[in-house]
C-alpha cells in the first residue's frame, strides 16, 4: 500500500521538487499546501501517513504548526529548513518532530529521512500505548487495594478473603475486578456521607 504524504513548502520549486521525488519513489501525494493554516487544516482533511512541512511558513512557523497537529491527531513529521540551528531542532524536538531535513534537498536523504520519521513514530506511539497501560494497571491496583481495606473493615475479612470477594463478584457480573472496586468505594463513600462528620 502507498504512503500517504502530505506536502506544505511556500517555496514553489522545493514543493515541486518534493512532489516528484516522493511520487517517483512510490508515495501518494494526497494534499499540497503552503501555510501553517494549509497544514493545520490538511492534516485533518486527508489523514496523511506522514507530513513534509518547511520551517519558514508565511502565516505560522511550521513548528507551531506541528506541535498543533501532533495535539490533535498525532503524525510523523519532518520538517525542512533552511537552517540549521540548536535552538530550532530543540523546539522541534519538543514539538513532536520526528525528523528534520536541511535545504537545498537532495533526493537520496528524502527516502530514509520519510522513512525514519514513520518507523520513529510508531515506536513513540507503542510506547506511549505501553505507558497507558501501565498507568491503567496501577491505578487499577490502587483502586482494587482501596476496595479491599473497605471490605476488610466492613466485614471483618483477611486480606485474601476480600480479594477473593473482589474477584467472585468480578466473575459473576462479568466485569473487571477494577470495576467492581470502584462500585465498593463509591458505595462506602456515601455511607460515609450519610452518616456526616463526627
Amino acid at each position: 500500500m502507498k504512503r500517504r504524504v502530505l506536502v506544505l513548502d511556500d517555496h514553489l520549486p522545493s514543493k515541486a521538487f518534493l512532489i516528484r521525488a516522493l511520487t517517483e519513489r512510490g508515495f501518494e501525494v494526497v494534499g499540497e499546501g503552503k501555510s501553517g493554516h494549509d497544514a493545520l487544516r490538511l492534516a485533518q482533511a486527508v489523514t496523511p501517513d506522514v507530513i513534509l512541512m518547511a520551517v519558514g511558513l508565511p502565516d505560522m512557523d511550521g513548528i507551531s504548526a506541528a506541535g498543533k497537529i501532533m495535539e490533535e491527531r498525532a503524525t510523523p513529521i519532518v520538517l525542512l529548513t533552511s537552517h540549521y540551528e540548536p535552538g530550532t531542532i530543540e523546539r522541534a524536538k519538543a514539538a513532536g518532530v520526528m525528523a528534520y531535513l536541511v535545504k537545498p534537498l537532495r533526493e537520496e536523504e528524502l527516502l530514509p529521512a520519510v522513512e525514519l520519521a514513520i518507523s520513529r513514530f510508531e515506536e513513540f506511539m507503542s510506547l506511549r500505548k505501553e505507558n497507558e497501560n501501565l498507568k491503567r494497571t496501577l491505578e487499577a491496583r490502587k483502586t482494587i487495594e482501596r476496595a479491599k481495606g473497605i471490605l476488610m473493615k466492613q466485614q471483618d475479612l483477611s486480606e485474601a478473603e476480600a480479594f477473593s470477594l473482589i474477584q467472585k463478584k468480578s466473575m459473576d457480573m462479568r466485569k473487571p475486578m477494577a470495576e467492581i472496586a470502584h462500585a465498593i468505594i463509591l458505595a462506602e463513600e456515601m455511607i460515609e456521607k450519610k452518616r456526616g462528620p463526627g
